[in-house]
């Protein structure tokens, strides 16, 4: 597995945000088991300290927790979780907003193309 990380963002914030869209989609469910420093390191072809950082930044955002003998874990705060996966829903749209002004598209006309090609794919739920 070869893996790419983008110049100019620090490989273990990258790596934090993986793990984060992994939690908050529920690839890694609440309460399951985190892999060891060492396997996650060698998995993501990285230093085990910049994986050690990630998780660390992982645990700051409480995301994930540590029982000294066992190892860490994901939270079971699900509406911790839930509130991360808005926070990331925003950051998203906030991103696609910027890129819809860079191409002279506004608030209006953008919000009107998405609800289009919501339809268009089946999205409304």
């Amino acid at each position: 597995m070869t893996n790419q990380y983008a110049s100019g963002i620090p490989i273990y914030l990258q790596l934090s945000d993986l793990f984060t869209h992994r939690i908050v989609s529920g690839e890694w469910a609440p309460g399951s088991k985190v892999e060891s420093v060492r396997d996650l390191a060698i998995l993501h072809e990285v230093n085990p300290n910049t994986m050690q950082r990630a998780l660390t930044q992982l645990e700051k955002d409480g995301l994930v927790y540590t029982e000294r003998t066992t190892g860490r874990f994901i939270t079971k705060d699900k509406e911790l979780i839930g509130k991360m996966k808005r926070k990331l829903a925003e950051e998203l749209i906030d991103a696609f907003m910027k890129q819809m002004e860079s191409i002279g598209i506004g608030k209006k006309e953008a919000m009107e193309l998405f609800l289009s090609r919501a339809k268009m794919e089946g999205g409304e739920q």
